[in-house]
């Protein structure tokens, strides 16, 4: 990227304010990885579960 500024100093004030202002911030929880660990491991799990049922109903198990 360049170094240098493209945007007048008014445009940056500007530009500035609207970043700083709040508008685009949203308050996010806390990232839980072993939630969605468990999630994860429960959706892999069940389709198992449905693929080794189907094996057995069709006879290949």
């Amino acid at each position: 990227m360049s170094e240098e500024n493209n945007l007048s100093a008014e445009d940056q004030a500007r530009v500035d304010q609207v970043l700083n202002s709040g508008y685009n911030r949203v308050e996010r929880k806390p990232f839980r990885g072993f939630i969605l660990l468990a999630g994860i491991w429960a959706i892999i799990a069940a389709l198992g579960w449905v693929s080794y049922y189907i094996g057995k109903q069709a006879g290949y198990l």
